[in-house]
């Protein structure tokens, strides 16, 4: 089936084309990229538009202009320009494995939300990966990337080793941790994420996937262990608009959703006014 493979990014030009290298090599090859762009400047805009022409993929962008953290907001934006009926989730700093699209696909089953795994690289490794690295595999390769200052640490690093050697669904089974929604490696069906009315808007940084995880979860949608099998690296950066007073906000609408068993919001996509021109260079600004 073709699917669509939503990226959120903000101002991380270099990293979102490392991002979108990942997806030109991927194994499953019917899926549109849309990118959910916060309110990047134009350096975001040329690495896209260069990646279109180089690539040949089908990219959309839809943007609106800065005014804060507004993730939620471009995420719904982003869902309704889909058109697909299923719908991947990651962020504009992830590197997909080369079967990341592929074991989602594979997996995707109804009444399923899938959630995947990451291994969070540090800085230095982040910036040595190429676009060769990415395609050879090397930026998967775990004696490569602790070569390249990645910390060997087994536990964690366990992931990248169980993917390339087949023991991935075992560790799945009898991991304790729960499958939750998280933003940069989760898909479900596009009528699950309008049933659930999207992403809570007034939501900032910090757990607002969670949320809507749980939204999900309310409705009887089961979440799909696949954090050893769909697998990203996390490429390091900053986190300036972390802030107390916006997890605790956070904090509370989740209470809110657990307690009230909510599955939908009243801040989504259907109170989104959603305003669109397609220009020539594809980007959609709202």
């Amino acid at each position: 089936m073709r699917v669509s493979i939503i990226l959120s990014t903000y101002n991380q030009p270099q990293w979102l084309e490392k991002v979108l290298w990942g997806y030109a090599f991927q194994t499953y090859s019917n899926f549109e990229i849309i990118i959910a762009d916060d309110g990047s400047g134009p350096e975001t805009f040329k690495v896209i538009k260069r990646f279109r022409e180089e690539s040949g993929l089908c990219i959309k962008h839809v943007w609106h202009r800065d005014r804060g953290y507004q993730k939620c907001r471009i995420l719904n934006k982003a869902v309704k320009s889909s058109e697909t009926e299923y719908l991947i989730f990651s962020d504009g700093d992830c590197i997909p494995h080369r079967n990341f699209v592929m074991t989602h696909v594979t997996n995707a089953t109804e009444q399923t939300f899938l959630s995947g795994g990451a291994i969070r690289l540090p800085k230095h490794t982040s910036l040595v990966i190429t676009q060769t690295d990415i395609k050879n595999g090397n930026a998967f390769d775990v004696y490569w990337l602790i070569k390249h200052g990645l910390p060997d640490n087994p536990l964690k690093n366990l992931k990248l080793v169980s993917t390339e050697h087949g023991f991935d669904r075992l560790l799945n089974s009898i991991t304790p941790a729960k499958a939750t929604w998280n933003g940069g490696n989760a898909s479900t069906w596009k009528s699950h994420i309008l049933e659930a009315n999207g992403f809570d808007e007034r939501m900032l940084y910090g757990g607002q996937d969670r949320e809507f995880g749980e939204r999900l979860i309310n409705m009887g949608i089961k979440g799909k262990q696949l954090r050893y099998s769909a697998i990203c690296v996390h490429l390091d950066h900053s986190r300036a608009y972390k802030n107390t007073t916006s997890i605790e906000k956070n904090l509370a609408i989740r209470k809110e959703t657990r307690e009230l068993k909510k599955t939908w919001t009243e801040k989504g996509i259907v109170e989104t006014p959603f305003y669109v021109y397609e220009s020539k260079s594809d980007h959609i600004r709202i």
